[in-house]
């Protein structure tokens, strides 16, 4: 399959072949299987975001025992690995000099 270019904003979890704005965080040279498995994982970073939101309406469960917390820090460093895997030099040193993949 083709590799194509694409822009990739982790704070928002957009994924674009077109910069524009600020969407542009990392560049990545991925196909579309690449780019669909980054989806699930940006999704399921989405769901456990919103279970922690539900979950923090909840005072008796502590935040360092909820499970949809764990998920959402095992699916970011899932997608930074990606995004390096794909990336562009800039984007594999940024992510180097964040240290997350240690």
């Amino acid at each position: 399959m083709e590799k194509k270019k694409y822009f990739i904003d982790l704070g928002t979890r957009e994924i674009s072949q077109i910069q524009a704005g600020d969407n542009n965080d990392f560049t990545i040279y991925a196909t579309e299987e690449d780019i669909s498995q980054l989806r699930e994982w940006f999704d399921q970073m989405y769901d456990s975001d919103h279970e922690a939101f539900w979950r923090a309406h909840v005072p008796i469960k502590p935040y360092h025992d909820d499970e949809s917390n764990d998920q959402y820090d095992d699916g970011i460093v899932h997608a930074y690995k990606m995004i390096y895997e794909m990336g562009d030099d800039k984007t594999r040193a940024h992510i180097e000099s964040m240290g997350i993949l240690e």
